[in-house]
């Protein structure tokens, strides 16, 4: 899979990107308090913290190998039920394409990469096949520096690819209020590491949910059942060419 949005899409990925940007803008200080991300910048997530937990599938997947869907508030389904947050929904989709993986919930609502970055080890233990690495909302939310992001963000993809995981990294967002120059230097951190890297790359995590509100909680950030089975078959469109299909090769 290269690393570039499909060129046909691209039209509409920036206009999403223009909507999500305005939905940004009126919506962040309801989002910090929200996700906890008003606390101290430094307070990061640690592994105790997360709420993340293996999701349902169709049958018992104790035998199967793990994909960890490592993430924020997004991948945690902040404001769904268990079973509708999109790796659970993801779950499915694998188990009715005939995958046999065990996908598992490591989303923590108010994480940031430095967060990600510091349970990493943890998330990985066990046969862990692919990782999906969808953190960086948080950084742009309190304006940490997108050369911390990169570090970060590295520091994961790194981790992942000394014990031989590949990972699917997942791009983001910053809000508009920061300024232009901090918007592109933020979104060009997710192709860079996935060039330098080799990696995977989704280059928006939103893709076709930003900015829709029917697709989106009230407070026009968090994916609603609607926006996270879109943001599932998003995630899978780029996941599917990692995987084999018997599972436990």
């Amino acid at each position: 899979m290269d690393t570039h949005a499909p060129p046909a899409r691209a039209p509409e990925g920036r206009h999403r990107r223009r909507a999500w940007h305005v939905v940004l803008a009126a919506a962040t200080l309801a989002v910090l308090a929200a996700c906890g991300t008003a606390d101290d910048p430094s307070r990061e997530a640690a592994p105790r913290e997360s709420t993340g937990q293996p999701s349902v599938a169709a049958t018992p997947v104790a035998d199967r190998p793990r994909i960890v869907a490592l993430g924020d508030s997004l991948t945690a389904g902040y404001g769904l039920p268990s079973n509708q947050g999109y790796p659970s929904v993801l779950q499915q989709l694998l188990d009715e394409a005939g995958y046999r993986y065990e996908v598992v919930n490591m989303g923590v609502s108010g994480d940031t990469s430095a967060g990600g970055l510091r349970r990493v080890d943890w998330a990985l233990e066990g046969d862990v096949r692919v990782v999906i690495v969808a953190l960086g909302g948080n950084d742009g939310l309190r304006g940490l520096s997108p050369a911390d992001l990169e570090r970060n963000l590295g520091g994961i993809i790194d981790r992942a690819r000394a014990r031989g995981i590949p990972v699917l990294l997942c791009g983001m967002e910053a809000p508009p209020n920061l300024g232009a120059s901090y918007t592109r230097e933020f979104r060009a951190v997710y192709p860079r590491l996935a060039k330098r890297d080799g990696v995977t790359l989704l280059p928006f995590l939103l893709d076709g949910v930003a900015g829709d509100p029917s697709l989106n909680q009230a407070d026009g950030i968090h994916p609603n059942a609607d926006g996270a089975r879109r943001m599932a078959t998003l995630v899978l469109s780029r996941l599917e060419p990692l995987l084999d299909r018997r599972g436990t090769s």
